[in-house]
């Protein structure tokens, strides 16, 4: 495996074990961590394998928000670029890869609301 050099911020189901199973073939190594300037909403999921995968017909999906203040907590990741592959694959069109600083001052990728 290369090494985990792309950093991946969860606030979901990306942080179930059988989510990270699944998807990556081994369970993730995460790092407290939150999205400033954002809140959380949820969306109704109707992909098969991600249902069967996460075990939840909701999920929740981050949307930017009016106060600065607000913070959607979560973990960093350190994958490989196999991994972000197998992430996007995973996350239904209701969600985008977008690149955020994180409070840490680390960037992170992360899906937000599509």
């Amino acid at each position: 495996m290369t090494d985990p050099t792309i950093l991946l911020f969860s606030y979901g189901t990306l942080q179930q074990d059988e989510v990270q199973l699944s998807s990556f073939g081994r369970l993730l190594h995460g790092e407290d961590d939150a999205m400033t300037g954002y809140t959380t909403s949820m969306v109704e999921i109707t992909d098969p394998e991600v249902l069967r995968a996460s075990g939840k017909r909701f999920h929740p999906v981050v949307i930017p928000s009016n106060n600065p203040s607000d913070e959607v907590p979560g973990k960093v990741f350190h994958i490989t670029e196999k991994e972000l592959k197998a992430a996007d694959a995973y996350e239904v069109s209701d969600y985008k890869r977008f690149e955020v600083t994180l409070r840490s001052g680390r960037s992170a990728w992360v899906y937000v609301q599509a």
